[in-house]
C-alpha cells in the first residue's frame, strides 16, 4: 500500500463521521483500530479497492485463526460497514461467507448478598460509593462514572441515566444507605470544582454541542461530574485542560484487589454487581419487567437471563434431594 492508502486522511474522514452522528470517543477509538487492522491485514491496500471478498476474507480470520468472540467479531463488522456506508459512500451486500464466531452461551457471574457486602469494605473513597451505585441501582461502570450532579435526587431516591447503551435515559433507584455518603461526597467535590474555577479551570465536557447553545454550562456545579477525577487532563477531542470523570481502569483495578481482599473466589468484576442487582431483586419477588426497566434493556429476553441464574425458570423448583424426608 502506499503511503496515501494508509495516510491519516482516511483515518481522520472516519473521525469526523463519527463525531457528525455523536457516537461516543470509546467507539470511535475501537472502530479506528478495527480499521487499521483491516488495512493492515490485506497489505496496507485502501479499502476503496477492496470490497466484500475482502472483508469477509479478514472476519473470518479473526473467527479461525484469531478465535476471537462473537461480540468481537461483531464489533469489527461494524465498523468496517461504518467504513464502508458512512466514509466511502459504498453500500456492501449482506456479508453471507463470513464464518461467524461461535456465541458463548455463559451465565453470568452473580455475587450473594453477603459477598456484596463484603467488597465495598475492602475499598476507600469514590471507588467504594461507586461500588454501592453499580450493585444498588444496577447501573454499568460507564454510567455511574459519567453521572452528574443533578441526575442525582435525593428527595425522590432515584438516578437519572442519560445517553445509556443505546442512547437511552432511564430512572433507576438511589439507595437511602448511601444518601449521607454521597452528599458529604458531593460536598468535597464542591469544593475542588471551586478550586478549579479560582485556578481558571472548572469547565467540563458537555455531549452535543451543549456548550455551544448553554455557553456557561460546563462551569456549573449541577453539570460537574459527581466522580471527578484527581488531577486535570487534556480532551483528546478538544485538546481543552479540564478534569474528567474517574478512570475506568482505575475503578476496574479497585475491584479486582478488594475481591481478593474479600476472599471471594469468583471472577468478579464491576459489571458482576449489575447482575446481582437484577438477580437478588428477582430473588425478593420483584416482577421481570420491573427489572428489565430498571436496567434499561430493550427485550425482556435480555432479562430472561436472570432467571436461569436462578435455576427457577419461573417456577421455583425443589430438588428432590431437598424433597426427601
Amino acid at each position: 500500500m502506499t503511503s496515501k492508502a494508509s495516510s491519516p486522511r482516511l483515518l481522520d474522514l472516519v473521525r469526523e463521521r463519527i463525531r457528525v452522528k455523536h457516537y461516543s470517543i470509546r467507539t470511535e477509538q475501537a472502530y479506528v483500530d478495527w480499521i487499521k487492522r483491516y488495512i493492515y491485514f490485506h497489505d496496507k491496500r485502501h479499502p476503496k479497492n477492496l470490497g466484500c471478498g475482502d472483508i469477509e476474507a479478514f472476519l473470518t480470520a479473526l473467527a479461525v485463526r484469531g478465535r476471537v468472540s462473537a461480540s468481537t467479531q461483531n464489533q469489527a463488522r461494524a465498523a468496517l460497514l461504518f467504513l464502508y456506508r458512512e466514509v466511502l459512500g459504498v453500500e456492501l451486500p449482506f456479508l453471507a461467507n463470513v464464518i461467524q464466531a461461535k456465541a458463548s452461551r455463559r451465565l453470568p457471574v452473580v455475587l450473594t448478598r453477603i459477598e456484596t457486602q463484603r467488597i465495598p469494605v475492602c475499598m476507600d473513597g469514590s471507588h467504594a460509593l461507586i461500588t454501592g451505585l453499580l450493585y444498588g441501582s444496577g447501573l454499568r461502570l460507564m454510567e455511574a462514572l459519567r453521572l452528574r450532579v443533578k441526575d442525582c435526587d435525593f428527595e425522590r431516591g432515584e438516578v437519572l441515566v442519560r445517553d445509556g447503551k443505546g442512547a437511552k435515559d432511564r430512572i433507576t433507584m438511589l439507595p437511602g444507605r448511601l444518601n449521607t455518603p454521597l452528599q458529604d461526597h458531593l460536598s468535597k467535590v464542591f469544593e475542588l470544582h471551586r478550586a478549579d474555577l479560582a485556578n481558571g479551570h472548572g469547565r467540563v465536557y458537555l455531549p452535543y454541542a451543549l456548550a455551544q447553545k448553554y455557553p456557561n454550562a460546563p462551569t456549573e456545579w449541577s453539570w460537574q461530574y459527581v466522580f471527578p477525577a484527581r488531577n486535570l487532563s487534556t480532551d483528546p477531542r478538544s485538546g481543552e485542560l479540564r478534569r474528567h470523570h474517574v478512570s475506568e481502569q482505575a475503578v476496574q483495578r479497585a475491584f479486582k484487589q478488594a475481591v481478593r481482599d474479600a476472599g471471594i473466589h469468583k471472577p468478579a468484576t464491576p459489571h458482576t454487581l449489575r447482575h446481582s442487582f437484577a438477580t437478588n431483586l428477582l430473588e425478593s419477588g420483584y416482577d421481570i419487567r420491573t427489572v428489565q426497566e430498571l436496567l434499561g434493556h430493550s427485550n425482556v429476553k435480555t432479562t430472561m437471563i436472570y432467571t436461569h441464574v436462578l435455576n427457577k425458570g419461573g417456577r421455583g423448583v425443589k430438588s428432590p434431594l431437598d424433597a426427601m424426608q
